[in-house]
């Protein structure tokens, strides 16, 4: 069986091309074959809202393509690497090769759009919608508050939900620290200061002390990451129990991280579609490192209610 590629989606922006040397270094982290996509947008009068598919276009006659052969050739340790040229709206077609993919890299904004954009639409759809887990590489120069978890090497940081855990997001977590040997800092947050809801008339509820939070926090969290300890044992697991917003400690954990690992929502019954949550879309808006937004597992995306 052969191992599917990573693909690199390029438009020749400087943000495409650092994506690209993400992809590159992925693709050779995981002994796979790269794959160079550019997708050439239809003219504004010949766009139509239900044409959804990709049409080929000759890679050989693709100035970004051209540009990216040139800037790869001649490097020792280059993956096998071919090139896809396709025509279409991008933030299409770009989440349907996520189907024959392991991997989809792309920068936080292309071409178009507005300069004041932290991520484009098309990331924003690919990241909603690939079938397989997105990584969307920031430009350079943003700033996060807060201070990132100290300590010397590779860090690659995931957020874990202690009250639902996603499985293939810390799978992917586990996997790409044990690739880059670098330490895995699981974030995991808690509500604080608590705010129960009191109807009228109610009796205010006992004061909950902080410490016996972050206790059972750490406790839950420990026992979700037992299992991934034991399939992992090479990757040093620092547990990270964090009182209050969830986004804002991943974004001042991502200072300096090699990459942030993020899951998308699972498909709910009364809304079907794909979404993001408002963390993995605040950290996806923020971050100063990688992020990887990782797609639920097929057993755990069907509609619940």
């Amino acid at each position: 069986m052969s191992t599917l590629p990573v693909v690199a989606a390029v438009d020749g922006s400087d943000d495409s091309m650092r994506a690209l040397e993400w992809a590159v270094d992925a693709a050779r982290r995981r002994a796979a074959p790269l794959r160079v996509a550019h997708v050439r947008q239809y003219a504004h009068w010949a766009q139509q809202s239900h044409v959804l598919a990709a049409l080929r276009a000759d890679p050989q006659d693709d100035p970004v393509l051209d540009r990216v052969r040139a800037h790869l050739e001649g490097r020792a340790d280059q993956p096998d690497t071919e090139y896809a040229g396709l025509e279409g709206a991008a933030g299409a077609v770009l989440p349907g090769l996520g189907a024959t993919a392991q991997l989809l890299v792309l920068g936080s904004r292309g071409r178009g759009g507005f300069a004041s954009l932290l991520l484009g639409s098309t990331g924003m759809a690919a990241a909603r919608d690939a079938e397989c887990p997105v990584v969307v590489v920031p430009r350079p120069g943003r700033e996060v508050d807060g201070e990132a978890p100290g300590g010397p090497g590779s860090r690659v940081v995931v957020g874990l939900k202690v009250d639902g855990p996603d499985e293939a997001t810390l799978e992917f977590a586990f996997a790409e620290a044990a690739r880059r040997d670098a330490r895995l800092q699981a974030v995991a947050a808690y509500p604080w200061p608590a705010q129960p809801w009191m109807m009228p008339g109610d009796m205010p509820p006992p004061i909950v002390d902080q410490d016996v939070i972050e206790d059972e926090t750490r406790l839950l969290a420990d026992g979700f990451l037992a299992p991934y300890r034991e399939r992992h044992p090479e990757v040093t697991i620092e547990l990270l129990p964090s009182a209050g917003d969830a986004a804002g400690h991943l974004v001042a954990a991502s200072r300096d991280a090699d990459l942030v690992v993020v899951g998308r929502h699972r498909r709910r019954l009364l809304s079907p579609v794909r979404m993001m949550g408002s963390v993995t879309h605040a950290v996806l808006l923020h971050a100063v490192s990688a992020v990887a937004v990782v797609p639920p597992s097929p057993s755990e995306d069907r509609p619940r209610p």
